[in-house]
């Protein structure tokens, strides 16, 4: 697919362009909600968009050019906030969605920030850590003109991690002559992360998931789950509920999919993919077809991979009861509504995964205060800020008869066009 010009309308497959995607559930959403054409045309709109090429030296001394994103949808509600990922298979439109989807996160759980996201397109698993620091130091470089704790404050995505946020950090700190923890968040504890940041995504879908399974009167104790994608999100989700009493009986990742009719002990599952770089060849584990994985016969079922899991080709044989979004956009709207009438309870993405900018916002309050929480402190005020979202989206469900998604979407549009209104244009 020809990328488009950056600012115009965008183009692609209605059910695998993420921006498209994007802009569909938007505009179905802003519709319900009575929205006029004019501030419409603001919220679907990305306020800036940077692309940017730059050279890296790579460890055989050749000059390798890079291409980078950042783009910020919309800062109404407070600055820029949103993930950086390094993926072969970044584009343009991929980041433009998930910066629109961070606008609705941020909005969903009710903390200051706008949506912003970032991308890079490379292959991290080819590449030295000498070769990954250069490409980050020189992103972060390249990018510096939006980056502040007032302005746009990136995060770890996919295939970034806390190691890519010290690098950025320091690379800003350096640029502007001082040390500036709150530039980033996902950092290592020693500069200024926060205790429970690691854990937060799939911690924040386990809330989103028990306070769904309670709406439903489905018991989490025995209850069986499958996890696309065993990232950090997908493992730590599959940690706790299985702690909760829950049976993980199937899992995958970039390598391939398994499964098991008794359930998986998931600390050792853990354990395997730490030290195999992969869930595959788990003992006693049968391999299966990743897309035969979303299909088993389950009550939970977790994407948590990348965008376009669940298609309308797949969706009527979900036999799970509840999907709940670890990843960003694993769900056609085609798909949505093909579940909903199948009586799936779909949690999206902008509530399931909203525990990780959660916790970031803790993080970035830590450091703009100078002050430090205990993990005790983090995860209550998380449990508190999650739930209070998932019972004000399930209102909203109820109150206007339609799916969560819809409803997630008009209750953080509705805030975003409130603030853009109370605010007024400029000038």
């Amino acid at each position: 697919m020809t990328e488009p010009v950056l600012g115009e309308a965008a183009e692609g497959d209605a059910e695998t362009d993420p921006y498209v995607i994007a802009l569909k559930q938007f505009d179905y959403a802003a519709g319900q909600l009575g929205l006029g054409e004019g501030l419409r045309g603001v919220l679907r709109s990305c306020k800036r968009e940077l692309c940017v090429h730059f050279p890296v030296r790579m460890d055989d001394g050749s000059l390798e050019t890079f291409t980078g994103y950042r783009i910020q949808h919309n800062v109404t509600r407070g600055p820029g906030k949103g993930g950086l990922r390094y993926h072969p298979q970044v584009t343009l439109n991929e980041v433009r969605a998930l910066a629109m989807w961070m606008t609705w996160k941020c909005a969903v759980v009710d903390i200051p920030f706008g949506g912003a996201k970032g991308g890079v397109v490379c292959n991290p698993k080819e590449m030295s850590r000498t070769e990954l620091e250069g490409v980050t130091r020189r992103y972060t470089t390249e990018i510096t003109p939006l980056l502040g704790p007032s302005s746009d404050i990136p995060a770890p995505d996919v295939y970034t991690d806390e190691q890519v946020m010290a690098w950025m950090m320091d690379t800003y700190s350096m640029h502007v002559g001082y040390t500036v923890p709150a530039v980033v968040t996902g950092k290592p504890l020693s500069i200024g992360g926060s205790e429970g940041r690691l854990q937060a995504t799939g911690r924040g879908c386990v809330e989103v998931i028990g306070e769904a399974s309670k709406e439903i009167g489905l018991p989490l104790a025995g209850a069986r789950v499958v996890i696309q994608g065993f990232g950090n999100a997908g493992s730590v989700t599959a940690k706790y509920l299985a702690l909760g009493g829950a049976k993980v009986i199937g899992v995958s990742d970039s390598r391939g999919a398994i499964w098991s009719a008794r359930g998986f002990d998931v600390a050792a599952l853990m354990a395997h993919k730490r030290a195999a770089g992969s869930v595959v060849g788990f003992p006693d584990s049968d391999e299966i077809g990743p897309a035969e994985l979303l299909e088993l016969e389950c009550e939970v079922l977790v994407p948590a991979a990348l965008e376009g899991a669940i298609v309308a080709e797949n969706a009527p044989r979900i036999k799970a009861k509840i999907v709940a979004e670890a990843a960003n956009g694993p769900t056609s709207p085609e798909a949505d509504v093909i579940l909903y009438e199948n009586g799936v309870v779909l949690l999206p993405d902008i509530l399931a995964n909203a525990g990780g900018v959660v916790c970031s916002y803790f993080e970035w309050v830590q450091c703009l205060q100078e002050f430090s929480w205990s993990e005790d402190e983090v995860c209550h005020n998380l449990s508190g800020f999650i739930q209070r979202a998932f019972h004000s989206v399930h209102n909203m469900a109820r109150e206007r008869n339609t799916d969560m998604r819809t409803a997630a979407l008009m209750l953080a549009i509705s805030k975003v066009a409130e603030a853009t209104t109370v605010r007024g244009i400029y000038p």
